[in-house]
């Protein structure tokens, strides 16, 4: 992480990670993703300089708040925004329909396993306004899933405390390595519903 990121959070603490998760979910252009922000701050809980139950509440309200606005302007505006879209919007048309589509195959489950995937959860929460889903839906799912992906990055971080000299030069490596365990466990819940689905069907 560079270092003036890291001289802010240890200087304004649980606002500085409310900031860089806000940002980031509601569209602004951030300098370091929001999972290596969460890790640092699991460092910081290993070290007794931060405590956890309030970085999740930071982290999980910045996530919620700036991923509602992002849903809620394109489940109002969305249809205009991309027939007129602005040249400031950070959002690249191609690759939102072509994973609107898959979503939209998957229901509800891809609104899930697209929340809690690095790299496109932000923009499954455009696609999510795209595609209508009802904010009394949308809204439960936002807060679960930013719990989840918020204990899950924060917990690696306090793990991964004692070895950080050396995990530090290679956080943007272990990004990747979290999306493969996100990937694994997704699949693992999909296989195990799949299952219990065929079972119950040939009951």
């Amino acid at each position: 992480m560079p270092e003036e990121l890291v001289i802010y959070i240890l200087k304004y603490g649980y606002l500085a990670i409310f900031v860089f998760v806000f940002s980031q979910e509601v569209g602004l252009p951030n300098p370091v993703p929001n999972e290596l922000v969460l890790l640092f701050s699991g460092y910081l809980i290993f070290m007794g300089i931060l405590k956890l139950p309030y970085i999740i509440l930071a982290a999980v309200l910045g996530d919620f708040t700036g991923t509602s606005i992002l849903y809620t302007v394109f489940y109002l505006f969305g249809v205009y925004l991309f027939n007129h879209k602005p040249r400031w919007l950070p959002v690249p048309v191609k690759s939102i329909f072509k994973l609107k589509d898959r979503i939209a195959r998957n229901g509800l489950t891809g609104i899930y396993i697209g929340r809690l995937t690095p790299f496109i959860r932000g923009y499954t929460s455009v696609i999510a306004g795209l595609l209508e889903i009802k904010p009394k839906v949308f809204f439960p799912i936002a807060m679960i899933t930013a719990s989840i992906w918020a204990t899950t990055c924060v917990t690696i971080g306090i793990l991964l405390g004692p070895f950080w000299s050396h995990v530090a030069p290679n956080l943007s490596s272990i990004r990747y390595f979290m999306l493969l365990i996100f990937t694994i466990v997704i699949l693992v819940v999909i296989l195990r519903a799949f299952i219990k689905h065929k079972t119950i069907k040939n009951e």
